[in-house]
Formats: C-alpha cells, sequence, structure tokens
C-alpha cells in the first residue's frame, strides 16, 4: 500500500534528506586514496549523529554500519572494510538518514583521485562517461516524477539513456518508496517491462527513492559469497549508483535529498 505524506512530514523529510545530503557530499569529498572504507563509514555516522540525525541504515536488521559501501564491480550492499581506496577506484556511497520517523536514501557515485577530469578527459576516460551517463540519467528521470505521471515515466527515461550509451540497467534491484520505511511501495524499476499506463500512478504526497543502478558491461549480478549482503557484476565490470529521495508534488517534485 502506498503511503502519502502530508505537507508537514514531508517537511520533516527534507530537514532529514537536508542532513543525509550533506553528510553525502562531505564524505564523497573525504574519499581520497588511502582511505578506508571503514574510515569512510565512521565520518558518515559522526556527521549524521553531530546533525541531529541517526544512521537509516543500522535500523535494518543485520545491518551494522551506517553506509554500504562498493568499489568497482560492487553493486549494492557493500559491507564497509578496511580496503583502501586507490587512484581511479569507483566508489559508490549509498546511505540513509532516520529523522522524526522518516528515512531518506541517497546514493552518490565518485571516482578517487588526484587527477580532474580534464586531464582524464585527454585520454578520452571512459569511467567518466559511464559516471557521467548515471548522474544524467537520474536527473533526467527526477524530471518525471510529476503528479499525473507514472513510474513508467520514471522507467523507461532511465532506460533510454543507459541503455542507449550502451550499458545494463539491473533488473534484479530497483527503487522504491521511502518514508515511514526504508523501503515502501512503489517499487520504482529503472527499466520498463510492462506497458506503462499500467505502473503506479504518481500522485502529490508520494515519497520515492529513484535509483540508477546500472553497469558498464552485462546485467547479470551475483552475491560474492562473502556474506549475505554484497552483490557484485556477473562479469566483474564496473557498477554504480545514482539515487535520490524525491516528493511528489502539484508541481515540479522536491529533491528531498539535493
Amino acid at each position: 500500500m502506498i503511503d502519502i505524506k502530508t505537507p508537514e512530514q514531508i517537511k520533516k523529510m527534507q530537514i532529514g534528506g537536508k542532513i543525509l545530503s550533506d553528510v553525502v557530499w562531505a564524505v564523497c569529498k573525504a574519499a581520497k586514496p588511502g582511505v578506508s572504507e571503514l574510515e569512510i563509514d565512521a565520518l558518515a555516522e559522526k556527521l549524521i549523529l553531530e546533525a541531529g540525525g541517526k544512521p537509516g541504515f543500522k535500523l535494518v536488521e543485520g545491518y551494522h554500519h551506517t553506509i554500504c559501501a562498493c568499489t568497482n564491480d560492487v553493486v549494492v550492499h557493500g559491507i564497509p572494510s578496511h580496503y583502501k581506496l586507490q587512484e581511479g577506484d569507483v566508489f559508490d556511497i549509498d546511505c540513509g538518514v532516520f529523522y522524526e520517523g522518516f528515512h531518506t536514501d541517497m546514493c552518490e557515485t565518485v571516482r578517487i583521485g588526484n587527477k580532474s577530469k580534464e586531464q582524464r578527459a585527454k585520454n578520452n576516460d571512459e569511467v567518466d562517461e559511464f559516471l557521467a551517463t548515471g548522474k544524467y540519467a537520474l536527473q533526467e528521470a527526477i524530471k518525471q516524477a510529476l503528479g499525473g505521471n507514472r513510474v513508467g515515466h520514471i522507467s523507461q527515461t532511465i532506460q533510454r539513456i543507459v541503455e542507449g550509451k550502451g550499458y545494463s540497467v539491473v533488473r534484479s534491484l530497483i527503487g522504491h518508496g521511502v518514508g515511514k520505511e526504508l523501503h515502501e511501495d512503489p517499487e520504482v524499476p529503472g527499466y520498463l517491462d510492462m506497458p506503462l499506463m499500467k505502473t503506479p500512478l504518481l500522485k502529490p504526497g508520494m515519497t520515492i527513492a529513484i535509483e540508477v543502478i546500472y553497469n558498464m558491461g552485462k546485467l547479470g549480478v551475483v552475491y560474492s559469497g562473502e556474506d549475505d549482503w554484497k552483490i557484485k557484476t556477473k562479469d566483474g565490470s564496473l557498477s554504480a549508483v545514482f539515487e535520490r529521495s524525491v516528493a511528489i508534488t502539484e508541481g515540479d517534485p522536491i529533491i528531498l535529498t539535493p
């Protein structure tokens, strides 16, 4: 059942979402060569608590960290480890905040290292193009999060942009509603596998986490075998995730995690 939020509840989610986005952008800056995933995790928790929120992922049964740390071929649910980030790594920071009864969810993927995009562009860097595609797909998908549209408008936008560049949208991992629970209805896939008009209608008061989950190679993913959480690309190719929590309104969408 889809939970419709009141304007007051959405205001609370905006506050929690701002805490989350501030933390994610801060830890993105801190993610440098030689810094471990566990150090990034500890920093994220410290910043969330200082801002008056709670680490949302720690409220998930069986999960004991503030972030999911996904490096290179790890798609989602990477448990932070002692691994120290290296020049050129692709690093996903997925994080959640629980604030006054409501969750927000956000993920950003960054390239680790000191080289600028301009320096890498001289070598026609394909990894930067891969990441730019996901960021663009998310931006365009958010524009479709309008009252009267359907989830399918979001899904087909992500699929068109990602697959149009020759990359693969992961089918088994999708976006979702977010609010009183970290994962709520409706499901928000990054692909369209049914008639668009049969997908859920977007209504003012709905709050959703739009996720672009995609691989540079093929779409297959597997559990790593090391634990019950980490999922990697089946072919060992790079993966990335871009995610924002969004509120549907009578007009333009509100990005809760800017």
